[in-house]
C-alpha cells in the first residue's frame, strides 16, 4: 500500500501534458510533485495549467512523491 500524508497541500498546477496526461503542481511551500490524470478526483482526467489545487501527496515508484486526490481549492 502506498504511503499517504495526511494533511492536503494547496499549490497549482504548473505543468500538464494533456495527450500524455501527465502534470506537475507546485505547493505553496515550493515542492514540486509531479502527478498522473488519474489522480484528479473529479474523473474529468484533465486540468487547466495554473489551476488554484488541493492536493494529498503519497509515495509513488522508485521512492518518488507525487500528488493524488487532486481538487478546486
Amino acid at each position: 500500500m502506498a504511503s499517504v500524508q495526511t494533511d492536503s497541500e494547496v499549490g497549482a498546477v504548473t505543468a500538464f501534458d494533456e495527450p500524455r496526461g501527465i502534470g506537475e503542481v507546485t505547493s505553496d511551500d515550493g515542492r514540486v510533485l509531479g502527478f498522473h490524470c488519474a489522480a484528479i478526483a473529479d474523473g474529468t482526467r484533465t486540468i487547466e495549467v495554473g489551476a488554484a489545487v488541493r492536493f494529498n501527496v503519497i509515495g509513488a515508484h522508485h521512492g518518488r512523491w507525487e500528488a493524488w486526490a487532486i481538487t478546486p481549492a
